[in-house]
């Protein structure tokens, strides 16, 4: 399997991909709306501007082209924002997935590597989470990507789609020699704002509360870099090659973070205090999210290379202090 179609290869974790992919000796064909991803972004391989909403484009991205895989990054995917606007992310999550499902049936590519999330799991009932973990999500973008999980397995049964669903928790670091790292414009994710926030002197940062039932009343989460889950979606094209029907694997170090313990050790690695204030929880945040990535590690051989926070957080920082011309610092 060497030609692949990485939907939403403009963003952050699909461009992180195609890097990694075109790296390795894959061709590489990037298709994706901009909505939220940049085209300065798409470096390896040609760019495809469609929606998956848009099933006529998606039939042209199709037509005369070979792919032996499709990897599926396209997605809304702000937890608060799915709470106020529930029906753009059922659309935009769920009917783009069915869209392009539909559309790899028509043109016979048979294996898909899926981005979805730990939010599936809703509120944990236990302290690290494997797959077995009953899945209760608590906001609509975890109940949209659970129901596209459920549109894989049925579609293996129907029409034999060999699929791999990768669960990340959060997704962190750059590859600032690369030139791309998490370039969101409206940023919402913990580790970017503690970074802003370090380089100006606008507003402090906001934790969202600090009255969870955790350590020290904020929230905990496990952070992956995003070039280990790089690797992961590449391990997922060997294991479909062995393996029929739908599967699903967790990605994360097994360990977590409070915001309060993110913010000090992102301190030290910019070298000055980060002021902050605490605001109210926000709608649909779990206190804790930990993985269990045993299964990962067991089945797709998988062995995360940055297992530590802080050169996570030094890749990151490095990234925003001296971002690409594409993607002007925003603060």
């Amino acid at each position: 399997m060497r030609d692949i179609l990485i939907c939403g290869g403009a963003g952050y974790i699909g461009s992180h991909m195609a890097q990694w992919a075109a790296a390795h000796g894959y061709t590489v064909t990037v298709l994706d709306n901009l909505s939220t991803g940049h085209a300065g972004a798409v470096r390896w391989g040609e760019l495809i501007q469609a929606d998956l909403l848009d099933t006529s484009a998606l039939e042209r991205a199709f037509k005369g082209r070979r792919f032996d895989a499709v990897m599926h990054f396209c997605a809304r995917s702000l937890v608060g924002e799915s709470v106020s606007r529930p029906y753009e992310y059922y659309t935009n999550n769920v009917t783009g997935t069915l869209n392009l499902l539909e559309t790899m049936r028509r043109h016979e590519v048979s294996k898909l590597v899926f981005s979805s999330t730990a939010a599936v799991f809703g509120n944990p009932i236990h302290d690290v989470i494997d797959e077995n973990h009953p899945k209760a999500p608590i906001n609509p973008y975890g109940a949209s990507k659970l129901m596209a999980e459920r549109v894989l397995a049925d579609a293996a049964h129907a029409h034999g789609l060999r699929s791999v669903a990768l669960r990340y928790f959060n997704a962190a670091g750059a590859l600032p020699e690369h030139g791309i790292g998490e370039a969101h414009a409206c940023e919402t994710h913990l580790i970017p704002n503690v970074l802003r926030s370090a380089l100006t002197d606008g507003p402090a940062l906001k934790i969202f509360g600090d009255d969870y039932p955790t350590s020290d009343g904020t929230c905990v989460r496990d952070y992956v870099h995003v070039q280990d889950l790089a690797q992961a979606h590449a391990l997922a094209l060997d294991f479909m090659g062995e393996h029929e029907g739908a599967h699903a694997f967790n990605l994360g170090n097994g360990q977590g973070f409070s915001v309060h313990e993110v913010i000090a050790a992102a301190a030290s690695v910019v070298g000055k205090a980060i002021p902050f204030e605490i605001a109210p929880q926000r709608a649909g945040d779990p206190p804790k999210l930990v993985a269990s990535s045993s299964k990962a590690r067991e089945q797709l051989g998988w062995r995360p290379q940055w297992t530590a926070l802080t050169p996570i957080l030094e890749s990151a920082w490095r990234w925003h202090r001296a971002p690409p011309s594409w993607f002007p610092n925003q603060n």
